[in-house]
């Protein structure tokens, strides 16, 4: 199949209809009511982003251009064309297919940032395969839950992390990349055997490759698992538009542009790899650039910041405060396109890169079932803590938790059906029960709750499940976080309730200190003291514990562990029978409210 085949079943070229659609979004870049007012989602029937996107733009003027480049702590480096991936891509496909790879099939893919991730993704792509991106960091338990889960019946992955699969039940292929290094890893028992074909025998394979049909729009094309916060992972569906056309949102919250360099610092098998990493520069015909380091150097990613000519920067909020605690001045030519996602930024990290940059860090909120749906945009004029407002081609509305009824100010985030954004999953793949929960009453509920001010500027307030009541107060933990994290001993910290008999909870601050800090009484008495200045007396951090923050493995903090465990280590008096806590009342004197 050429691009050309699935144009005819559209009438006109599917490949201009979304360039036009991107090219208006870059024409409106710096206004956001311009973009609500005249952009519209372009729905197709048929669409291939392999075929019909970048294999047109390798075709075109900027085919020579790098579309892929990776740096190594040692300074080697991996560089790819737009022409030099399609073209390798495409041969990929067809080996893929000569060894059993069908159209519809399920492939696990497991490798970190390497050149083979970026051509696994388009070939599976051309071939109409379903992708079920993964983390390298998962044992085989998780691994069996997968594969079972996902239906998958092709692994892609190296030949260090292959022997975990043999831990893993199921009717599967694995594809190895490379040569074993004798390194051992978790399943290494030989409990299973699976068919394996070595990545190596690709380069064999013919360089053309064609589809007897044309892709349908809504075929699925990837298969996520989501973080699992609060609950076992979900799996997420995505069709051939939903991310692949939805990600214009994404482009234009970053405010990616034709030549653009784009570091993205997340980890591959998340959504937020393929959002920033493959999706939104590919549409915006830039530069994916990544450096792959052992630890999180900030002087060294700084260095190759600098020598790359990096015009873009996307990290999440941990990244972004292990990144302030370095001397953001060493970088010589910072970015002036520099973003976060996947949890609230708080406004201390913001006024810092400010000062050191020049630029403001634009937060934005998106899910892994959807992609950006609010955000500050280029242009606009960026409040500390807020989200940002509705993107173009998201009809943003507010349910009141309490009477269900639509809200001006505050309520669960929910996205109206009516028309249905393209960039929306179909929901939960194999859950029906979920499916309906998540759609219903003609909105999708996003589960996280926000406010929202008169100019329609959403400020996070927290999952709905994060959300709690002290003393008759609604509070949010993000609010409160903010506040402590200002403190310089505070690396990070989560805010939960702690049961107390009088006011039914009070605020408790699990933190993480920062580098050169004990957690000790005195340093415990000046984060409270902080907090004390900081918050009105209703919204107080009562309770304080130094302690080692769980998180999920693609690092977003399990609140939901904390506050089972605040349950376990308090009696019905509220007073802690576990661990090393700190009250605000035994520290700090004339503390009578």
């Amino acid at each position: 199949m050429t691009s050309e085949a699935t144009s005819t079943t559209e009438g006109n070229s599917v490949t201009e209809r979304f360039r036009a659609a991107r090219d208006q979004l870059l024409s409106l870049r710096t206004d956001l009511n311009g973009a609500h007012r005249d952009f519209e989602w372009p729905r197709f029937s048929h669409f291939n982003f392999a075929y019909d996107w970048f294999d047109q733009i390798a075709a075109g003027p900027r085919g020579e251009q790098e579309a892929l480049v990776l740096v190594e702590q040692d300074g080697s480096s991996t560089r790819r064309t737009y022409k030099q991936l399609s073209e390798r891509s495409s041969q990929v496909a067809a080996w893929l297919e000569s060894i059993g790879v069908k159209r519809g099939d399920h492939v696990l893919l497991m490798l970190g940032n390497q050149v083979e991730l970026w051509e696994a993704m388009l070939a599976c792509t051309k071939l109409a395969a379903r992708l079920i991106p993964t983390t390298v960091m998962l044992g085989p338990s998780d691994l069996a839950d997968r594969i079972e889960r996902g239906r998958a019946s092709w692994v892609i992955t190296t030949a260090v992390q292959a022997p975990k699969f043999n831990a893993v039940p199921g009717d599967f292929s694995v594809i190895t990349i490379g040569e074993a290094t004798g390194e051992r890893v978790p399943g290494h028992d030989g409990e299973h055997q699976h068919p394996e074909h070595d990545w190596a025998d690709s380069f064999g394979a013919p360089a053309d490759f064609s589809l007897s049909e044309p892709t349908a729009a809504d075929e699925t094309l990837l298969l996520y698992f989501t973080s699992g916060t609060t609950s076992k992972a979900k799996l997420v569906e995505h069709t051939h538009t939903s991310y692949p056309v939805g990600h214009l949102s994404t482009m234009y919250w970053i405010g990616l542009e034709p030549g653009d360099v784009h570091l993205n610092v997340a980890s591959p098998g998340w959504a937020k790899h393929a959002w920033s990493n493959f999706f939104a520069p590919f549409i915006a015909e830039a530069t994916v650039f990544l450096y792959n380091y052992g630890r999180f150097d900030p002087k060294a990613l700084m260095q190759q910041m600098d020598k790359e000519g990096v015009t873009s920067f996307c990290a999440p909020p941990t990244v972004w405060r292990m990144l302030i605690q370095a001397d953001l001045t060493q970088l010589k030519t910072p970015p002036q396109k520099v973003v976060a996602a996947g949890e609230p930024l708080n406004p201390e990290v913001i006024a810092k890169v400010q000062r050191a940059w020049g630029t403001q860090i634009r937060d934005g909120f998106g899910q892994t079932e959807s992609s950006l749906q609010i955000a500050n945009t280029p242009g606009q004029p960026v409040i500390p803590g807020a989200m940002g407002r509705a993107l173009p081609g998201y009809d943003v509305v507010l349910i009141d938790q309490v009477t269900g009824q639509e809200s001006a100010t505050e309520g669960e985030l929910c996205l109206r059906l009516d028309p249905r954004p393209v960039g929306l999953t179909p929901g939960y793949w194999g859950d029906e029960a979920k499916t309906a929960e998540a759609f219903r009453d003609g909105l999708y509920h996003t589960g996280d709750v926000v406010s929202r001010a008169d100019d329609g500027v959403i400020t996070y307030v927290g999952r709905a499940d994060d959300v709690f009541k002290a003393s008759d107060y609604r509070l949010s933990p993000f609010e409160l976080e903010s506040v402590v994290i200002e403190h310089q001993a505070v690396a990070e910290v989560a805010v939960v309730p702690s049961p107390d008999p009088i006011r039914l909870a009070v605020p408790k601050a699990y933190v993480a200190l920062a580098n050169g800090y004990e957690p000790t009484e005195e340093t415990a008495r000046s984060i409270l003291q902080h907090c004390r200045d900081g918050l009105a007396p209703y919204k107080r951090i009562r309770r304080l514990e130094f302690f080692e923050l769980p998180k999920t493995v693609s690092g977003k903090i399990r609140r939901v562990e904390l506050r089972k465990r605040e349950g376990e280590i308090h009696d019905d008096a509220g007073t802690p029978t576990g661990g090393q806590e700190y009250s605000d009342v035994d520290l700090l004197q004339n503390t009578n409210d």
